[in-house]
């Protein structure tokens, strides 16, 4: 990026690109520079602000406040940058104490980019009720000791904003572990074996579980290990955090069976309203709507008690909550459960250089902290929805 900014100084992406990369590499000084540059370059530059605020860590000034609010108030902004002004103009107003500021502002972010949104919660339940469906006690017993043996990956799975990037950096903090990236590997096998050749067609998944032969999950197994291989840097063991996998455990079950499973799960609220805070770079759309992210958040929770029951003893629930207030004791056990030897190092996690590209990658560079507990009750009296559509999970994590 500096070579390409030489021949072109004044051009926002690449100020906002060379910003990403800084920040990836927790250089968090140089990435607010970065940022600043590219807003400079575009002052309508929806993103830069918006990354500025992701760093979680960065206090816009009254003067920038100002200046986002003129901008996103105006006719000609483009829809993306209003959206992302949106969302930087919540986390703004919510560092100001001004919750009620901060959620229309959250909310306003959060429809305009529901309104371009293919997604239906409806769709979601459907697709998750089918995997307990077909993936049942029978099939998951007919298949037991099948697919490829090896114990390598560590799959991190749950929600966004669940605590999953702090328990992948305690891993990747152990000489054994490998930490590497929310990998699309799962979801490429997954829609390869749908088998559509063009939208509205039928998906063959997850029915077609029930035919692959031996060979096939085999195969597959060994294909995920081969993709993952660049990846890794010489550790027996690695993670994939790609939180959505929670969907196809039972795919998982088939052709790893000798995978270690995490589920990051956090307070239900805490959680939702998280990800209702969060603009994603891509996917997650269930987050943009109270009704859906809560929806989700209950099927989820469903669906990993289906796998509980028909997969017993293979899935280690971690509460982040419980990390929080006894850092070491859920570091042995979850270290127990990977059968790794207990290293200091884990719970020195801030400690550890490595490149983390999610939305909490400042947050896992610094110690425990308690301040993002419970946040979601500032904004209580705007969260009605977001309880009905929990129901009883709103109670039960």
């Amino acid at each position: 990026y500096d070579e390409q900014l030489e021949y072109q100084p004044f051009n926002p992406t690449l100020h906002l690109a060379r910003g990403h990369a800084l920040k990836t590499l927790g250089q968090q000084v140089e990435a607010i520079d970065a940022y600043h540059k590219a807003a400079k370059a575009r002052p309508d530059f929806g993103d830069a602000f918006w990354s500025l605020a992701n760093l979680k860590t960065y206090q816009f000034s009254d003067s920038e406040i100002k200046r986002m609010q003129t901008v996103e108030a105006g006719d000609a902004v483009a829809p993306a940058d209003r959206w992302h002004l949106c969302f930087a103009l919540g986390k703004a107003f919510e560092d100001l104490g001004d919750f009620d500021e901060s959620f229309r502002y959250y909310e306003k972010g959060n429809g305009l980019k529901r309104g371009i949104s293919k997604y239906r919660a409806e769709t979601m339940t459907e697709d998750l009720e089918l995997q307990t469906n077909v993936c049942d006690a029978n099939l998951l017993s007919l298949r037991e000791g099948r697919g490829c043996p090896q114990p390598d990956p560590i799959f991190i799975v749950g929600l966004p904003r669940a605590g999953s990037t702090l328990l992948e950096q305690i891993l990747a903090s152990h000489s054994q572990v490998d930490g590497t990236l929310e990998l699309q590997n799962i979801l490429a096998l997954v829609r390869k074996l749908e088998g559509r050749t063009k939208e509205g067609d039928a998906s063959r998944y997850p029915g077609i579980l029930t035919t692959l032969s031996d060979a096939d999950l085999t195969a597959f197994g060994e294909r995920y290990l081969e993709e993952t291989q660049f990846l890794r840097a010489g550790a027996p063991f690695f993670t994939d955090k790609m939180p959505n996998n929670f969907r196809h455990l039972g795919l998982i079950r088939m052709i790893l069976p000798n995978a270690k499973i995490i589920d990051a799960r956090r307070d239900a609220m805490d959680c939702c309203f998280s990800g209702f805070k969060q603009l994603f770079a891509e996917g997650q759309e269930f987050t943009y709507s109270l009704e859906d992210v809560g929806t989700y958040y209950r099927d989820y929770v469903t669906l990993m008690e289906h796998w509980d029951k028909v997969i017993p003893g293979w899935i280690l629930r971690i509460q982040h909550e419980d990390v929080v207030d006894d850092l070491e004791g859920q570091v042995r056990r979850l270290l127990d459960f990977c059968g790794l030897p207990f290293e200091e190092s884990c719970v020195e996690f801030h400690r550890t250089e490595r490149a983390i590209r999610t939305a909490s990658s400042e947050q896992v560079r610094q110690p425990i902290y308690r301040s993002s507990l419970a946040q979601w009750r500032h904004y209580e009296t705007h969260l009605d929805p977001l309880k009905q559509a929990l129901g009883t999970a709103f109670t039960r994590t």
